[in-house]
């Protein structure tokens, strides 16, 4: 699957990777030009039995991709997943080490399956109450990164940046100020955390990059474990600030008064008085009043 509107492919790119591809395996390509396009050719890919499915674009091509996978294999193995990095983030790529540069991670993905390399990884389900679920592969988050990811998509006119997501975040964070609703966070064991601001649920560790700068909120969370939370009791500057400078220096552990973590949990569930927006692997899935998140070990088989 090719995502050609993905901020670092281009047509010429496309085609050496596509010829790289074609000496070794029967290829068919697949160029996605709508939105929920990748989801189903894949889901369609898995129904004919196919061996592997590559995803050459961004994070959310990846997402829909693993999407149309685990949805349609009827209790089966779904077919293996090659990443082939395309966009500007690569959030899931990099969590699994491979390389930015397209060439060389085609490269990789081509000894890969010369050797029968392949690793799987755990990921996280998250289900918003009267709505079809949905898998992620690294980050789900509800409320003001949520209404970040949904104005950048807002602007599709304008090419995603470091810049852009930083301007769009300082206005949101102002409004967020004055209307952040109260989340109440239910984990197991009955453990209750009340007048929450912002919740992260990661998947894995970085959550995302400020150009090739890792930001890691929950250093412990991986694709071998459960679900990291990071959430927020209040978005005062003070708090603000402080989270921030923790997350953005190096090997530095976030903490503070009004900052729950949890690494390694099995589900929780996110529940508001009023519709919270909710976002998934960067991709906006509209607002929702209660949404629970649960971890799903060894899902997806990734040739790496």
């Amino acid at each position: 699957m090719v995502n050609p509107q993905a901020t670092a492919t281009t047509a010429a790119g496309r085609d050496v990777l596509a010829h790289a591809l074609a000496s070794s395996v029967k290829l068919d390509i697949v160029e996605t030009d709508h939105r929920g396009h990748a989801r189903k050719a894949a889901s369609g890919a898995a129904a004919e039995g196919v061996d592997l499915v590559v995803a050459h674009g961004g994070d959310g091509t990846v997402n829909e991709v693993v999407n149309g996978l685990l949805d349609s294999t009827d209790g089966g193995p779904p077919p293996m997943l090659g990443v082939v990095p395309g966009g500007s983030a690569n959030v899931f790529a990099r969590a699994l080490g491979l390389p930015r540069d397209p060439v060389e991670a085609t490269h990789r993905l081509l000894m890969a399956i010369e050797t029968g390399s392949r690793r799987e990884v755990g990921l996280g389900r998250v289900e918003p109450v009267g709505t079809p679920g949905r898998w992620f592969t690294f980050n789900a988050g509800l409320g003001w990164d949520a209404d970040v990811v949904a104005e950048v998509e807002r602007r599709r006119d304008k090419q995603a940046s470091p810049l852009l997501y930083a301007t769009i975040a300082l206005t949101s964070y102002f409004r967020q100020m004055r209307e952040a609703p109260q989340l109440r966070v239910e984990l197991p064991g009955g453990e209750l955390v009340h007048d929450v601001r912002l919740a992260f649920v990661s998947n894995t560790d970085p959550w995302t990059y400020l150009g090739g700068k890792p930001i890691s909120i929950n250093p412990e969370t991986s694709f071998d474990g459960g679900l990291g939370l990071f959430a927020l009791r209040s978005l005062g500057p003070t708090t603000v600030a402080r989270t921030l400078s923790q997350i953005l220096l190096p090997k530095f552990e976030p903490s503070g008064g009004n900052l729950v973590r949890r690494d390694d949990v099995d589900y929780l569930r996110v529940s508001s008085s009023q519709p919270v927006r909710l976002q998934v692997d960067g991709d906006d899935l509209g607002e929702h009043s209660q949404v629970g998140f649960s971890s799903v070990p060894a899902a997806l088989r990734v040739a790496v």
